[in-house]
């Protein structure tokens, strides 16, 4: 087993279980290789700061499967059950700090990483107390650096043309491999189980550019990492820095630059806004995205899904229909118009009952027209919206109507005189997002996500295993779609953005803008970024000053890191004035056709860039030597799918085939005993980064659920077989 975080962890239990189950009188071995302690492995330290949070509430995760067509677990609970327990019953292990967190978290809190990282190393504890008879198992502290047939069994075995073997030959033949460590330790065994989890990946042109001038210049850059590994200590206080990315990983960045150097958020008398008290340590942020804007909080509900909101068209049940009809459907034809009816429908029956004064009519009789327009059967794909936008006309005040694709760019269309105006833009939208997130579900906004949230988990199994066509995966789910849904449903906690409400009124965080471009200033030493919706007169120094810019665009186009813009960018071009005595070399500075002179208004400049990003998940671009040997030599490929156009275009994950999950070699065969789990599935599973899910107390189980415990008792069940 390489890898020992959580899936590696469930793929351990399966094998435990499923192994005890059967009762052999044999012998089975296992090699767990990871460099991190096993159990939490490289994201979930235990000893991380605990003002890192999980993305999910304490009765969401889970390690051991709650599927009773699976043999049952030997050991483990999900993380609430196991919450519940310390909280009666402290191990004796458990850190003060462990026992000050659990003492204060319930089941609907958001728990620390670090936390979740205990639970699952006293989960594995468990596992190893109750091994069953003729288990062993061995932890190596290494990195697994190649995987190769063994000597001996690829030339007596396979014989010389091992290369020309296909699929079904590949399967008629046991194979061993030879598992090299950095330690200098080889292991032969007869199966690899690839859980490698998040890995470090390359940089790409516009970051090795940016990383390049901050070598040269004396600039500090930061690029995309896991923001338990950055010392964030190097920020320097009092001094500017920009930080890229507005997700998920800014408001860990965040959190460490202020509640991480002494600063308190306060709760203000007779309302929910919080004040930042500062300590005087924290940096100037300078926040960009492509949206301008963070996503949106999660809100604030007693479970993982709206209990309110039940879909009623894109059902699991609506999708069996397609393979039932020999039917592959397309994401953006087939799969999107129900979702999006679903959404509008949550929307309108929240808003007709919280807010009926917004209804023109009668709430029953809008709703009952609603109803008839969104009906798959009444009418064809490509007039139901225009239906149901007449529909709404009649019956909804303009000022209630629902512009579904605008929640997630909340600031398009709209440009702004000043960053003072842009700042206190964006804090509207945050304090707006946080008041809809408290009234739960009772917002019609915060239920139409809920909708979008519901839909993804039935999208999940609709799309795996090429559930949908390849160019519908990289136009729809892919191209627009995904980034669209993470905007809205995988937004923070509500918490979250009243604190950065509360950092931007005290003047500690500031707003880019929309579509920002960021370049480096070599007159100047610094970097820049400026959107072009933004205007505020001269360049805004580190120090708040003005003064003129020499500025080059980091990359072509100078877009945010994940793509353009969702308008664009059109700037100036004109050539770089190098700076005084120095000579005019490099890539960077030989791309004049790219340059831009002068001063861009608006702009801002610091000496600290932060890339508040994850290592780009995408298997061709790994920096991993075990993925980089393998693909090197061919045991496994990057899945290519095609293009509306009929170009193939490379994809974020392994090509492999189901079940349980092989990769395929460069030439098409299955090589027996290796496997794959988790995320370098990206290209034939969607949301493979989200941890199994507990089996909710009420409201619908989806399959998709607890995919990846399924995907862990594959692997240990084709293993044990005989």
């Amino acid at each position: 087993m390489i890898g020992a975080g959580p899936r590696g962890t469930s793929v351990l239990e399966r094998l435990l279980a499923n192994w005890a189950s059967a009762g052999p009188a044999g012998t089975l071995h296992i090699d767990v290789v990871d460099p991190y302690p096993a159990g939490p492995g490289h994201v979930w330290q235990p000893g991380q700061s605990r003002l890192y949070l999980m993305n999910t509430q304490s009765f969401y995760p889970t390690v051991v499967p709650e599927d009773p067509e699976l043999v049952p677990p030997l050991a483990g609970r999900t993380f609430d059950q196991w919450r519940e327990r310390q909280q009666a019953h402290p191990h004796p292990s458990l850190t003060d700090e462990e026992r000050a967190e659990l003492s204060r978290l319930g089941e609907a809190d958001f728990p620390s990483r670090a936390l979740y990282g205990r639970y699952l190393r006293s989960t594995l504890e468990e596992l190893l107390t109750v091994l069953p008879a003729g288990v062993s198992v061995d932890f190596h502290a290494a990195t697994a650096t190649s995987v190769r047939h063994a000597a001996a069994d690829a030339a007596a075995t396979l014989g010389p043309d091992l290369a020309a073997s296909g699929p079904a030959g590949a399967e008629e033949t046991s194979v061993r491999f030879d598992v090299v460590l950095d330690d200098g330790t080889v292991l032969t065994v007869d199966s690899v189980v690839l859980a490698v989890g998040h890995l470090d990946a390359r940089l790409n042109p516009e970051q090795r550019e940016l990383l390049s001038a901050a070598e040269e210049l004396g600039l500090l850059y930061v690029p995309p990492a896991a923001p338990a590994d950055v010392d964030w200590s190097r920020v320097p206080a009092g001094k500017t820095v920009l930080v890229r990315g507005m997700g998920l990983n800014f408001f860990d960045v965040m959190g460490q630059l202020t509640e991480g150097r002494g600063g308190r958020f306060v709760a203000g008398e007779g309302n929910a806004e919080l004040t930042y008290l500062p300590s005087g340590r924290e940096p100037l942020i300078i926040a960009a995205s492509r949206r301008g804007t963070p996503y949106r909080a999660k809100a604030t509900l007693t479970g993982y899904y709206p209990g309110t909101v039940r879909l009623r068209y894109c059902t699991e049940g609506a999708i069996a229909k397609f393979a039932e009809s020999g039917i592959r459907p397309s994401f953006d034809y087939d799969l999107w118009p129900l979702l999006h009816r679903d959404a509008v429908w949550a929307y309108y029956s929240t808003l007709a009952r919280s807010q009926p004064d917004a209804i023109l009519t009668g709430p029953a009789e809008f709703l009952r027209a609603l109803d008839e327009s969104l009906r798959p059967h009444a009418h064809s794909t490509a007039k139901w919206e225009h239906t149901a936008e007449s529909v709404i006309a009649v019956h909804v005040r303009a000022s209630h109507r629902l512009d579904l694709l605008g929640l997630a760019a909340p600031l398009a269309g709209r440009s702004f005189d000043s960053r003072a105006e842009l700042d206190d833009a964006v804090v509207d939208y945050l304090l707006d997002d946080a008041r809809r997130s408290a009234l739960g579900e009772d917002d019609p906004v915060k239920m139409a996500i809920g909708a979008l949230h519901h839909g993804r988990a039935v999208l999940k199994t609709a799309v795996a295993d090429s559930g949908i066509t390849d160019e519908s995966w990289v136009a729809g789910l892919r191209g627009w779609f995904e980034s669209f849904v993470e905007g809205l449903a995988s937004g923070p906690p509500a918490l979250r953005s009243a604190q950065l409400a509360a950092l931007a009124r005290a003047g500690i965080v500031r707003f880019v803008g929309p579509d920002p471009k960021f370049g480096v200033d070599r007159r100047a030493r610094k970097f820049t970024a400026a959107s072009p919706w933004v205007g505020g007169g001269m360049a805004e120094s580190a120090d708040g000053g003005a003064e003129g810019a020499a500025m080059e665009p980091a990359g072509v186009g100078g877009a945010a890191a994940g793509g353009a813009g969702v308008r664009g960018f059109v700037g100036s071009t004109g050539v770089i004035g190098a700076a005084s005595g120095t000579a005019h070399t490099g890539a960077v500075r030989d791309r004049t056709e790219n340059a831009v002179s002068g001063s861009l208004a608006g702009a801002v400049s610091a000496a600290a860039m932060i890339e508040a990003l994850a290592p780009a998940n995408r298997v061709a671009v790994n920096s991993s030597p075990l993925l980089e040997q393998l693909l090197a030599e061919g045991l496994v490929r990057p899945r290519l799918m095609m293009s509306v156009e009929g170009t193939p275009v490379q994809t974020s994950g392994l090509d492999v085939v189901p079940h349980p999950y092989r990769p395929l070699g460069a030439n098409g065969s299955v090589t027996p005993g290796l496997y794959v789990i988790g995320l370098q599935l990206s290209a034939t599973q969607w949301g493979t980064a989200i941890a199994a899910e507990a089996r909710p107390k009420s409201g619908p189980v989806y399959r998709s659920g607890q995919r990846t415990l399924r995907d862990a008792d594959e692997i240990a069940r084709d293993i044990l077989a005989p």
